[in-house]
């Protein structure tokens, strides 16, 4: 196997689809050893090897590009195919089935529902700042990562709490444990931002650009 960013750089599309850190995502990427552009159209993304879909903001809005877009069917279609496929905040929170946030129903590609972090006397709402994600097991998606807990950078007020168990890659704890990271097969989705988290989080990225050379 080719190390990424050595013999070979992945082509990845960065979903451009009107909202999220964009060229954060794609500066990180070319860092981490890919071939990264970004991608205005479903046309334009299916040309890639792999696809990141950052996002920030609210669930409502976020949906609501993705709608217009023209985004939804091949979002679904892509992780279907079980192609190399990573969300990052938002783009993790919209993969389920609905949010306390808004009345739109997210992508439903996992069963599961998004809430808000409980009010309650010394926490601070958005969860902000730096934070331990545990992961499941050790894998090749971990490597150059400490499982047993990996601060990355973390900006977000809700989160899923209940999902499969056999969907969750990591979790963290704030006000409670709540789901840091899912995955299934090459499609990866963190609420943290891999982007903001410094050395660890390129780390993260290189990992996951080993998917593209199955």
């Amino acid at each position: 196997m080719e190390a990424a960013g050595q013999s070979r750089r992945p082509r990845v599309a960065v979903i451009d689809y009107g909202m999220g850190n964009l060229r954060s995502v794609s500066r990180a990427m070319v860092a981490a050893g890919a071939d990264a552009f970004l991608a205005a159209t479903p046309q334009a993304a299916e040309k890639a090897e792999a696809v990141v879909f950052p996002g920030q903001g609210a669930m409502a809005d976020c949906m609501a590009c993705i709608r217009r877009n023209d985004f939804e069917a091949f979002i679904k279609g892509w992780i279907a195919a079980d192609r190399p496929f990573l969300g990052v905040c938002m783009g993790l929170q919209v993969l389920f089935e609905r949010s306390e946030e808004a009345e739109v129903p997210g992508l439903g590609v996992f069963p599961g529902v998004v809430t808000r972090f409980p009010s309650q006397p010394g926490l601070r709402i958005p969860h902000m700042g730096w934070n331990e994600a545990v992961f499941r097991e050790a894998s090749p998606l971990t490597a150059g990562l400490n499982v047993s807990g990996e601060p990355f950078y973390f900006v977000h007020s809700y989160r899923v709490v209940a999902t499969d168990p056999s969907l969750i890659w990591c979790e963290t704890d704030y006000a409670g444990r709540f789901v840091s990271g899912v995955r299934r097969g090459r499609v990866l989705a963190t609420q943290f931002h891999p982007e903001k988290s410094q050395v660890k989080g390129l780390q993260l990225y290189r990992n996951f650009l080993t998917l593209t050379d199955r």
